[in-house]
């Protein structure tokens, strides 16, 4: 049985970290008290799971 090719998301990944580059998932940042987008730089409360600006989640990335 073969096994489903890797996403482009991952071979570009596996080609960055080939090349020297640190490769990780993108979360949330953090601005004081406030969650910030890394994808749009909105500020939200601790609580948010999702980018009421650009609907970025941590899984999206």
């Amino acid at each position: 049985m073969a096994s489903a090719p890797p996403s482009d998301d991952a071979l570009f990944d596996q080609f960055l970290s080939d090349r020297g580059h640190e490769v990780e998932s993108a979360s949330w940042e953090e601005s004081y008290n406030k969650k910030q987008c890394p994808d749009c730089g909105a500020l939200h409360d601790m609580s948010a799971t999702v980018c009421s600006v650009c609907e970025w989640t941590p899984e999206s990335n």
